[in-house]
Parts: structure tokens; sequence; C-alpha cells
């Protein structure tokens, strides 16, 4: 009699404590789910544009001449061109491929877009010289608008703009970072592991 009652304790313990162990896996694999969930949505919440402006002003001339009657006559028209530019750099973030796996707790970020630089020029023209032989059409028009872009571009691709751009960009990459590091999730860029803010800058340099 006293064997059956231990025999029926024994299987009574068991059966708690298979409940317990199912429960507790249960919580497991939810808290897991939770926490890729959370991860998700806090790299949607990033993905917008991250743009910095710039406003530029600049002075140009632009001069053309053709020449008729076997060189002889010379027909010249110009202009003194002033362009107020806006320039933006955008990163969209919406482009960002990630990947996650659940079973080694690893955040893997595949892709970060490129850069886009967009100039807007406002062309003013004074002091419009033209002959009659050689008048302004509106190809000349195009051609200055195209000139100035491209000085324009070369000059921001040299100034701090794109620093302060991918600066903007780090600040919401390492917003994955911080919540991944807080769950105790594993980021990583590729194949080389995310450790803090400076991981990033190095990366993109």
């Amino acid at each position: 009699m006293n064997r059956n009652i231990v025999y029926g304790v024994f299987v009574a313990i068991l059966i708690v404590l298979s409940f317990r162990y199912c429960e507790f896996k249960d919580d497991d694999h939810q808290r897991l789910e939770e926490h890729s969930a959370l991860i998700e949505k806090t790299i949607k919440n990033v993905g917008k544009l991250v743009v910095t402006e710039g406003e530029y002003a600049e002075v140009f001339t632009y001069e053309d001449s053709k020449d008729f009657y076997l060189d002889i006559l010379t027909a010249t028209k110009k202009a003194l061109v002033i362009a107020n530019a806006k320039a933006t750099i955008s990163y969209d973030l919406s482009k960002v491929e990630t990947k996650i796996d659940e079973a080694t707790q690893t955040v893997y970020i595949t892709h970060i877009p490129k850069p886009e630089l967009n100039i807007n020029p406002n062309l003013e023209y004074y002091d419009i010289q033209q002959d009659l032989f050689n008048p302004f059409e509106a190809e000349d028009y195009n051609v200055i608008k195209t000139r100035v872009t491209n000085t324009l571009r070369k000059k921001i691709e040299a100034s701090s703009l794109y620093t302060n751009a991918e600066n903007r960009l780090i600040t919401e990459l390492h917003k994955i970072y911080i919540l991944t590091n807080s769950l105790g999730w594993t980021l990583q860029y590729e194949t080389t592991p995310i450790t803090g803010i400076s991981d990033f800058k190095e990366l993109l340099d």
C-alpha cells in the first residue's frame, strides 16, 4: 500500500513537472516571437527618408560663339547667370534589407541603400547679349542648367553635406543596434558583427 502511494506521488510530480516544462517552453517561444516582432517593427519604423538639406548660391558666365563666312565673322551670345540651388541628400531606409534568425537570435542587415543627391537650381539671367545670327534658344537654357547642376554636384560632393547625411543614417541604424542589444540579440552587417556606433562608421566609410 505504501509502495502504491509513493508510486502515485512520483507519477503526480512527473506530470506537474512536465506541465511546468511545457509552459516554460511555450513562454520561451512566445517571448522569442515577441522579440522578433518588436525588432521587425523597429526596423519598419526607421524606414523613412533621412534628409540633409543645403542651400548654395553661385555666379556663372555663359558664352557661346559661332563662326560664319569661312570663320571671318563671329556671332557671340553670353549671359550672367546667378544660381540659387537647394540640394538634398537622402537615404531611403525603406530599402534597407534585413534578415532575422530566431534560432541564433541574430539580426542581419544585408543591404544599405546608397545616398541620393537631388539638386534643384533656380536660375536668374542678367546682362543677356545675343547676336542676330546666334540668338538664345531653348537648348541654351538646357545646357546652362546642366552645366550649373554638374558644377554644383562636384562642390556638394566635396562638402560636408554628405558627412552630415551619413551621420543621420548612422543614428537611425544605431536604433536597431540598441534594441537588439537590449534584448540580448546580435546585430550583423552581412558577416560583420556590430558592437557599437563606431562599427557603422567604419562600414560606411
